[in-house]
């Protein structure tokens, strides 16, 4: 993998833990091939892996994600219990 693209892509993405999860699912969608979502979203030589292809999609930003909001934790409240 491309140290330089790895570093463009993770200025785009922002999260290196969401960063390796898109190349991860981007590179097994490239290795099954098949359908539209199985060929590379940029011009890229024979020569070039897999994973510098999916780091040049999300760079060119031919590929999007989305940051879930990060909801605040709550304690559960202890049920009351039935006097026997």
């Amino acid at each position: 993998m491309n140290a330089e693209l790895a570093k463009k892509a993770l200025e785009k993405v922002g999260n290196p833990n969401v960063l390796v999860n898109l190349i991860s699912r981007r590179v097994r969608q490239l290795n099954n091939g098949g359908g539209g979502m199985g060929r590379p979203l940029v011009d890229a030589p024979a020569s070039m892996g897999l994973a510098d292809i999916a780091l040049r999609e999300i760079i060119e930003e031919k590929i999007g994600w989305e940051m879930p909001e990060i909801a605040p934790l709550e304690r559960p409240k202890a049920k009351k219990r039935k006097k026997h």
